[in-house]
Parts: C-alpha cells; sequence; structure tokens
C-alpha cells in the first residue's frame, strides 16, 4: 500500500558528537553554520544545541548523553553528509587547505552526482571523523 503523503524537504538531522563545543566551532568557524542554544519543549530546564544552516539544522547529541527517542545505533563519526555551498568550489578548498584540514580525494576537487544533477566536491571530516562533502552544482 502506497503512504497518502510524500517526503517534500529535511528539516532537521542529529549528530551524536564526543564534544558538541569542538563540534559547534568546526561548523561555525568552517562551514559558516550557526550554533543555537535553545530548551527541549518538554522539559525547559535542558540545554540543546543546534547548528543552523539555510531553512535546514542539525541537532546535536552529546555521546552518552543523548535526548530520547534517538537512533537505535547512534555513534559519533558515523555520518556521510553533503552541504551546497554558494561559494566557489575551488574557494572551498583553498580555505580548508589555509586552515591546514585535511582535504581527502588526493587534496583535489571531484566530480560527483547530487541530488539534482552534477556537483564539484570538496571532502573533509569533522571532528568526529564524520564525512563531510561541501559542493555546488557543477
Amino acid at each position: 500500500m502506497a503512504a497518502p503523503f510524500a517526503i517534500k524537504s529535511l528539516d532537521h538531522l542529529v549528530l551524536t558528537v564526543r564534544s558538541i563545543p569542538k563540534s559547534v566551532t568546526f561548523y561555525t568557524t568552517h562551514l559558516g553554520m550557526r550554533h543555537e542554544v535553545f530548551s527541549s519543549p518538554l522539559n525547559p530546564t535542558v540545554t540543546r544545541h543546534a547548528l543552523l544552516f539555510g531553512t535546514q539544522k542539525i541537532n546535536l547529541h552529546e555521546a552518552g548523553k543523548e535526548f530520547e527517542p534517538k537512533a537505535q545505533n547512534v555513534k559519533p563519526g558515523s555520518a556521510d553528509l553533503c552541504f551546497l555551498s554558494d561559494g566557489r568550489v575551488e574557494g572551498m578548498l583553498d580555505y580548508f587547505k589555509k586552515a591546514e584540514i585535511e582535504v581527502l580525494e588526493g587534496g583535489k576537487i571531484v566530480e560527483r552526482t547530487g541530488a539534482v544533477g552534477r556537483i564539484r566536491s570538496v571532502y573533509v571530516r569533522d571532528p568526529d571523523g564524520n564525512l563531510i562533502e561541501v559542493s555546488n552544482y557543477a
């Protein structure tokens, strides 16, 4: 039986991380995301952290202190994420190299297929080892 609805976009995803401060620093400094601190609607005394970009966000859970409900097998460093940027991919590559962030795939720009067509990408890792692909359309 087909579902009576269709998914139209992603609102947020959750990353389980070893250190919220280290993750916040990486994503805000090197990817231009904004850090948001908010309270849980179920328990206003609980402080939560998120990274915002565009109309999406990444909620951060600290390993061993995850919020329920959570994924069945949470583990820092198990994500593979692709982010689209409005910047030139050559500028991204130069930035990561100057920031002494290891660029994977031979330290080069690579061509891939994104959700709506060809993309040019640079691959790096965040502090937990998650694979981060930063791209723009070719």
